[in-house]
């Protein structure tokens, strides 16, 4: 039997050690967060349909020749994976014979949406920046000319966007190794968008997230592709032009309405303590119904699998 040992509870996965190996456990859970907090409500099978969906785009990955920490699924809601470390101080890492985090998340859009536009709207984001005329008035589910990429912080407590040169900077990046990570978003994005396409979905944006491993050759790790890190819309709908939302930001959308959003933003434009802000409160049973409908449906449309 194999010997576990829990260390790590995150948002949404519990991480354990494996005894006597360089491996990890996920095992995902069916909780969901949003803006940085864990909603005190669970999602049925969310997590199962977030394990078997990584380990789908992994194996496409490796097709590709990117390389991964994916090892195998070992249940439907739990995958062995190799072990990376996590260095919060990147400036003394020297070669080493384990794998490393690179402590950044990546981020690839293709169309204004979600906190890209409120970005656009407060001039946080220029026109330019995105490849727009300068006097261009974006709007929702409006494709980008060019992709935008983004870094933001992976290990602080709330995730901040990064210009290039920072995000190379806190990682030790080369720009050699900075231009092969977003090769590697761009080429395993194409992949993701060719499936979803088949299967009536458009693909929005999604992050991913990177480690080196021993040899410091590039290796996706975490979560991606799935309704979590990735947004996706209907083709059919996008078509009449509806933005219908086939992923996490269906949840965002509801504690907008709800106003807690706002009330949460503006605790923070204020910089109030993490535990002075406003506690998310629980969504309704009808919402989780519906979302965890979301989830199994988003499987079967992103894999083509039966869930």
């Amino acid at each position: 039997m194999v010997d576990l040992e829990l260390i790590q509870i995150g948002k949404v996965k519990e991480v354990y050690s494996v005894k006597g190996t360089e491996e990890l456990e996920f095992k995902f859970t069916d909780k969901i967060s949003v803006f940085d907090k864990v909603i005190p409500s669970m999602i049925p099978r969310k997590g199962e349909s977030l394990c078997r969906t990584s380990a789908f785009w992994f194996e496409k990955g490796r097709d590709l020749g990117i390389g991964s920490h994916f090892i195998r699924l070992t249940g439907p809601d739990s995958m062995r994976v190799k072990k990376v470390n996590v260095e919060r101080d990147m400036r003394n890492i020297t070669p080493t014979s384990h794998s490393i985090l690179i402590p950044l998340e990546f981020i690839a859009r293709y169309y204004v949406a979600g906190s890209l536009l409120d970005r656009m709207k407060k001039g946080k984001v220029t026109n330019e920046e995105v490849g727009f005329p300068s006097a261009h008035t974006a709007r929702y589910g409006e494709p980008l000319p060019e992709p935008l990429l983004e870094a933001t912080t992976k290990l602080e407590d709330v995730d901040r966007p990064l210009t290039n040169g920072e995000a190379m900077e806190l990682a030790k990046l080369d720009r050699a190794e900075w231009d092969e990570l977003w090769e590697s978003v761009l080429k395993i994005d194409a992949v993701i968008e060719r499936e979803s396409k088949s299967r009536g979905l458009v693909h929005v944006d999604g992050k991913k997230e990177f480690g080196f491993d021993a040899d410091r050759d590039l290796m996706l790790i975490d979560t991606f592709g799935t309704a979590d890190e990735d947004r996706f819309w209907d083709i059919s709908e996008l078509e009449k032009g509806n933005m219908v939302e086939l992923s996490k930001e269906a949840v965002r959308q509801y504690y907008r309405g709800s106003g807690y959003h706002t009330l949460l933003m503006d605790a923070r434009e204020k910089g109030v303590t993490k535990d002075q802000e406003p506690p998310i409160p629980a969504m309704p049973e009808n919402e989780v119904d519906r979302i965890a409908g979301l989830y199994a449906e988003m499987f079967e449309r992103l894999t083509g699998d039966r869930f």
